[in-house]
């Protein structure tokens, strides 16, 4: 663990002078079933928060620390050819050596995947695996957990449609309307 994050100091470091563009991956999914921490009301109120079994909108996410946001959104599963699709597809935007940080996630793991490794170096694209269990490292689980927790409004969670709407709309104000602090 304390190798690996020092690996990852050294990688933000050369992030900062500009030598590389560090991201940062993960999947994570949204559906009717609201994440919804807390809540108030006037005493005597009650609120009823109607909870529905949904479709689930999937997305694939690679994130630096300067709020640039890649986001690939699916209905379906996210498996390793889906996960490579997207990789691929971002690998064809780069304009300087970038290196992403990843989970070991088995869809990060599988032999698919790590047959694509060496191809993604010739495109100045590493892939840097956290150590296990330390999602703490990985700064777009902080992305994920404001948009649940913090900027999807509880309207969003009123149909399948406005969930979607509401996902895409923070995803798009991601580094304008929608910005975290990494400093």
């Amino acid at each position: 663990y304390q190798r690996k994050k020092e690996e990852l100091e050294a990688l933000k470091q050369a992030d900062q002078r500009g030598e590389i563009d560090l991201r940062y991956l993960d999947e994570t999914g949204f559906c009717l079933m609201g994440y919804v921490p807390y809540g108030w009301q006037l005493k005597g109120e009650e609120l009823f928060i109607e909870v529905q079994r949904s479709k689930r909108l999937n997305a694939v996410g690679i994130m630096n620390r300067s709020n640039s946001l890649e986001v690939y959104l699916f209905e379906g599963s996210i498996n390793s050819d889906v996960l490579i699709a997207c990789i691929d597809k971002f690998a064809e935007t780069l304009n300087q050596p970038t290196v992403i940080t990843i989970d070991n996630a088995p869809i990060h793991t599988s032999q698919r995947f790590e047959t694509k490794i060496e191809e993604w170096k010739h495109k100045q694209l590493e892939i840097f695996f956290l150590p296990s269990y330390s999602p703490q490292l990985n700064l777009i689980e902080i992305l994920w957990r404001f948009i649940k927790y913090e900027w999807i409004e509880i309207e969003a969670y009123s149909s399948w449609e406005s969930l979607v709407e509401y996902v895409e709309k923070v995803l798009r104000g991601f580094g304008t309307e929608y910005i975290i602090n990494f400093a």
